[in-house]
């Protein structure tokens, strides 16, 4: 369904970037863990944005076992906005690879986008990737990089080696694998990991299969409300050990490593 909110000028496109392409079906959702200050803001964008980027859409929360009253607030939206907004819940925290997954059960439509849900990008950017996506080649991928990542040092060190890592053992040569700012068309692929290592894994995974992925640079934002857990130890020590398991594993059986793991981006 589509809502009938007018384009508000805080989310509103950069004026250097492309002009958005309207695409047909299009599922949005980001994952959630104790966001009760963006929740709301979030959607409220995202209502604004998406009927200058979709002829239909759904908004998906994906609560992931927040402490604040984020599953409060996911609900009265939804229940403000039924048929539009969608929430789905964990009861505990599962980590940033189940709540993606989560949100890729639960869309519907032919496209699938997702943003994460602290409001470091802006819900209109997703038109840079629906323009990519409308060119000539039709890829089945576009992928976000920061143009300028909005975060403390320690992050872009630990990203910058993550990036080195994966293009070493892996291949990969993706500019910024995890930019939570990635449209995908839809196809099954078989992803392991529950936790940060997700998106790099689904990419390592769609270029193994050949799908096209093409990148398009993004802005992005500080962080206003909210406090970031990207960088806790237990969340790289996780990412650490699914990325060896999955490049161990690959060693031995290439083609049997890159079938484990639930299938997401089905039918």
């Amino acid at each position: 369904m589509t809502a009938p909110a007018a384009l508000d000028a805080e989310a509103a496109p950069a004026p250097d970037g492309p002009a958005p392409a309207r695409v047909g079906r299009l599922s949005y959702f980001f994952p959630a863990h104790d966001e009760e200050a963006n929740l709301e803001g979030l959607v409220e964008e995202a209502l604004a944005v998406l009927p200058t980027l979709a002829e239909t859409f759904e908004i998906i929360a994906v609560n992931d076992g927040s402490r604040d009253r984020t599953q409060a607030i996911a609900d009265e939206l939804t229940a403000r906005y039924p048929g539009i907004v969608r929430a789905v819940h964990h009861p505990t925290n599962y980590g940033y690879g189940a709540a993606l997954r989560s949100g890729f059960a639960a869309s519907r439509y032919d496209l699938i986008a997702f943003t994460d849900g602290d409001r470091q990008f802006k819900v209109a950017d997703l038109g840079r990737l629906t323009a990519r996506l409308a060119q000539a080649d039709a890829p089945d991928v576009v992928v976000g990089f920061r143009i300028k990542r909005a975060d403390p040092l320690v992050r872009t060190l630990y990203a910058r080696a993550y990036r080195l890592a994966n293009r070493l053992f892996f291949g990969l040569r993706i500019t910024d694998v995890d930019c939570a700012a990635k449209l995908f068309r839809r196809e099954a692929i078989h992803v392991e990991s529950g936790g940060a290592f997700f998106s790099a894994e689904l990419m390592i995974k769609l270029h193994s299969t050949g799908r096209s992925v093409v990148e398009v640079g993004i802005p992005h934002y500080p962080r206003t409300a909210g406090s970031a857990t990207g960088a806790k130890p237990s969340v790289i020590l996780r990412a650490v050990r699914d990325f060896w398991r999955l490049r161990l594993n690959a060693w031995v059986n290439k083609r049997r490593a890159f079938k484990r793991g639930g299938a997401i981006l089905g039918e």
